[in-house]
């Protein structure tokens, strides 16, 4: 899977599939009921740790299918797989403003409204009309913004066996050369602030109540701090990267290591944000 997954770390899955269509999905999911077998799901592989000894059963990957796109009057609809940062360039494109945040958010926009992603103050929750989602028997159906529960990077979709295969956004109208510039100004921060140019899986922790996690970090001292090949970025404290040959098991004892400092120091918790699967 470390050639999955933008961490470039995992151990090997039993078996990959990378469909190209609703129908090839279906027909995995056709196996994967006949045959009873653990089923994993991947949007990007972006915001993910596979543990190195790999994943049991089925990996499906979504991230190569379902990249249609249509504006339907006041509305964006795109298909799931449609690169999330693209998505953004689109909206600015149609005059919707709103996703400016996620101009530079790797992986795809299922996975994004999956998690709820977001930055700069922006958030999925708030530019999300509804879903349409398939059931692990095959059947689509929608659900609204309302019925997908977003919390901070969460919705009731984790752990639901639910894949999101459509997302339509609805967005006030704005002027495209403000958009723009409001664009230009997040994408010049994260390629200053953040180690883009480094294997890695986004922002490693979860904002923790009245603080910023990579300042915590940063305060700690523990920029630069290093287990086997990962490492806490000397850019960015609240990035994770793969310096090279990181094994997962590499990524989880630093995450360990720093949350037991950041406790002991100023007593806050820090909960990983990278959803962590796979064999232990």
């Amino acid at each position: 899977m470390s050639g999955h997954t933008s961490f470039k770390i995992g151990g090997p899955a039993d078996i990959l599939v990378l469909p190209e269509s609703i129908e090839q999905l279906r027909e995995v999911l056709k196996v994967v009921k006949e045959t009873v077998v653990p089923l994993t799901l991947l949007g990007n592989g972006s915001n993910v740790l596979v543990r190195d000894k790999g994943i049991r059963g089925i990996v499906i990957k979504l991230g190569n299918m379902l990249r249609h796109f249509y504006e339907a009057e006041d509305l964006l609809v795109f298909g799931s797989g449609y690169s999330l940062a693209l998505a953004s360039y689109k909206a600015m494109e149609c005059g919707r403003t709103g996703m400016e945040f996620a101009v530079g958010i790797p992986g795809s926009i299922g996975g994004a409204v999956y998690m709820n992603a977001g930055a700069y103050d922006g958030e999925m929750q708030n530019i999300v009309n509804c879903v349409k989602v398939m059931d692990l028997q095959g059947n689509e159906r929608v659900l609204t913004a309302e019925e997908l529960n977003f919390g901070y990077r969460k919705t009731s979709l984790q752990n639901s066996g639910l894949i999101v295969t459509e997302v339509t956004l609805k967005m006030p109208s704005g002027n495209k050369d403000e958009i723009k510039s409001k664009m230009d100004d997040f994408s010049h921060r994260r390629i200053s602030k953040q180690p883009l140019e480094m294997p890695s899986a986004g922002s490693m922790f979860k904002r923790p109540p009245g603080y910023f996690a990579g300042t915590l970090i940063d305060q700690a001292g523990l920029k630069g701090y290093t287990v086997g090949g990962a490492q806490i970025s000397t850019k960015h404290a609240g990035f994770v990267v793969n310096v090279g040959g990181a094994t997962a098991a590499d990524v989880l004892q630093l995450i360990k290591d720093v949350q037991t400092k950041i406790k002991a120091g100023v007593g806050v918790e820090l909960q990983p944000e990278v959803l962590v699967i796979g064999e232990e």
